[in-house]
């Protein structure tokens, strides 16, 4: 599916989609209804509509095959940003432990890697563009800060291994939310929805080709339920894209002094 349809406002990818779908059974029925006016009304009538509800059930079943993704997708997405803004938290409460300037340097540390992520990693998530090629180098210093720390006492010895514990669960939570960035529904997958719900919509205009107001109703009905289906599929396909995207809000509150970038 077309990049440019994950960016538009919800409204507009609706009026997208429903717009599309309307003109295709518009088209349909139409094209129906003049091939009926010929001789090729008796091969329409021949047609049995008991061929409808295996079509409609096939296509249910090509929804929920689809959505199932989705929903994973999304899932995944929201857990790894709760887990890693989770660890960073946890950081940030352990730093106490070493009071003075580590603590200052490791709370600067912290706030810089989510001023980075949300400024420069977001947008680059939107666009499935994120990589993990470059290494985050606030997060970096913060584990090497942490690793140089002499601890006094045994409280700071455990504060010290908790800290690059949940430093480490940061970097595997940011690995995986870069990972899921770039996950969507595959272009083989929208075209056996799309091609089944076409197939759908051709039988209904053709069962319903000698009545024309009863072939409007159930091609009006029919696409109405295609366009929802490919809205509620589109609008979540990329979980870090889009008006519902997936947003950076759990990391800002961390350290709510850090300044948002353009990720929400």
């Amino acid at each position: 599916m077309s990049g440019w349809l994950h960016t538009l406002p919800l409204a507009w990818m609706a009026l997208v989609v429903f717009g599309a779908t309307y003109i295709v059974a518009f088209i349909l029925h139409q094209g129906i209804a003049a091939l009926s006016a010929g001789s090729t009304a008796r091969s329409f009538k021949a047609l049995s509509p008991g061929m409808l509800p295996p079509l409609g059930i096939i296509f249910g079943l090509f929804v929920a095959f689809t959505a199932a993704q989705v929903w994973s997708d999304s899932d995944h997405a929201n857990a790894a940003v709760n887990r890693e803004a989770s660890a960073l938290r946890s950081v940030v409460i352990l730093a106490s432990s070493f009071p003075g300037e580590p603590e200052a340097r490791l709370r600067t540390l912290v706030r810089s890697y989510i001023e980075e992520t949300t400024s420069q990693e977001w947008p680059l998530m939107a666009e499935s563009a994120a990589t993990l090629t470059i290494i985050p180098p606030a997060l970096n210093e913060a584990l090497r800060t942490t690793l140089a720390l002499t601890p006094n006492n045994p409280g700071q010895e455990i504060a010290q291994r908790e800290i690059t514990r949940w430093l480490e669960d940061a970097f595997e939570a940011r690995r995986q939310r870069i990972l899921v960035s770039s996950a969507q529904v595959n272009p083989t997958k929208w075209a056996c929805l799309i091609l089944q719900a076409f197939c759908a919509l051709l039988a209904i205009a053709v069962v319903h080709s000698d009545n024309r107001m009863a072939s409007a109703i159930a091609l009006g009905s029919f696409a109405t339920g295609v366009a929802a289906s490919v809205l509620l599929i589109l609008a979540h396909d990329r979980p870090f894209t889009g008006e519902i995207a997936v947003s950076p809000q759990p990391l800002l509150q961390v350290m709510p002094e850090a300044k948002a970038g353009g990720g929400e």
